[in-house]
């Protein structure tokens, strides 16, 4: 069943592109050939299928009338983490070219394959998003975020990433960005966010793969200041955070002088410094006791286990002081599982 789907993936995606008829297909994305003053779509090739058309992805290019920054918004490396693509979307729908400077670079659904399979990580089981650089004669991984370096993230001044929790996990609105570097900083404190943490790139679970890293440390390298968002919860569509990530986005773009709007007042977000996830140590039924945002003090009861005969068999208390940026939200779990993202409060206030 599984690989009748995969089949089905491959096929429709490229019929899809290619039924969109007034949408041009290109194989490069030439900013400087798109026309001052218009909003174009296009399907910008990524890998061959080896089936019939290309995969492709979705592209949409606001050029204003004067020079400016390039900005790239990126929604959907992970195929089930759905609210940026109605965030880019909204944004791109309240733009006048006409009134516009720069260059908005806009990709709502960057993981073209996993999106129709309701999916986070792509054909081969991989995470997308720990497997950059990539390589051009890897793995089928490696040659899809090649692709992207290649031919996004070479093109572009700016980034914002969009990304929600995964499958089993909910998220507050939260913005990962190394605060230490000025520009990146007032990118995040311009989004309407719950909770900023100050991290450099490497993944929440704070695993450690050689040689490898995120889109957001990739880029980062490359100089382009990046930040992360993560709008709440995978394989939905969530308006009210929709409408918060919109109202980010707008200030961004007028910070960075795209627009001639204001920057609006965004309520002042909790700063962390590090955060870390707690895991369970045995198997069994999960109830987590604390709410997204809230504060935690040390000692504070988290969550408790139970087994199948409804029998408590431990509670989990937070360590240290700090704030819920995410939780499981899944009661079925094993050893090992994730039972809160703690967030351990900057102090400091920077």
């Amino acid at each position: 069943m599984r690989t009748i789907h995969i089949l089905f993936a491959l096929l429709f995606i490229p019929w899809l592109a290619w039924t969109q008829t007034a949408i041009e297909s290109i194989a490069e994305l030439e900013l400087e050939k798109v026309a001052p003053q218009t909003k174009q779509n296009f399907w910008l090739k990524i890998i061959d299928n080896g089936m019939s058309r290309p995969v492709e992805v979705p592209v949409i290019v606001v050029k204003g009338q004067k020079d400016g920054p390039v900005l790239c918004l990126t929604a959907a490396l992970h195929g089930n983490e759905l609210n940026g693509i109605r965030v880019i979307q909204e944004v791109v729908d309240n733009i006048d070219p006409g009134n516009f400077n720069g260059t908005l670079v806009a990709i709502p659904g960057l993981n073209a394959i996993s999106i129709t399979q309701h999916q986070r990580r792509y054909i081969d089981q991989e995470d997308l998003n720990r497997n950059f650089p990539g390589k051009e004669t890897g793995n089928r991984s490696q040659q899809y975020v090649w692709q992207i370096k290649e031919k996004i993230l070479s093109k572009i001044d700016y980034l914002v990433d969009m990304h929600t929790a995964s499958f089993g996990r909910v998220n507050t609105l939260y913005v990962r960005a190394a605060m230490e570097d000025e520009k990146i900083a007032q990118m995040a404190r311009l989004q309407d966010a719950d909770i900023i943490l100050n991290s450099n790139g490497r993944p929440s679970a704070n695993e450690q793969i050689a040689a490898t890293r995120t889109m957001r440390a990739e880029a980062m390298l490359k100089g382009i200041p990046t930040i992360t968002i993560e709008y709440g919860n995978p394989q939905v569509f969530q308006p009210e955070l929709i409408s918060r990530g919109k109202k980010g986005i707008q200030n961004l773009m007028a910070w960075l002088q795209m627009t001639n709007e204001e920057v609006l007042t965004v309520p002042k977000p909790t700063l962390c410094k590090k955060s870390y996830w707690i895991y369970m140590k045995e198997g069994g039924y999960l109830e987590v006791l604390v709410a997204l945002n809230q504060k935690l003090d040390k000692g504070d009861l988290v969550a408790i286990t139970r087994n199948p005969f409804g029998e408590v068999i431990n509670e989990y208390y937070c360590p240290e002081d700090g704030i819920v940026i995410g939780k499981s939200s899944n009661p079925i779990n094993m050893n090992g599982g994730r039972i809160i993202h703690l967030g351990i409060l900057d102090e400091s206030g920077n």
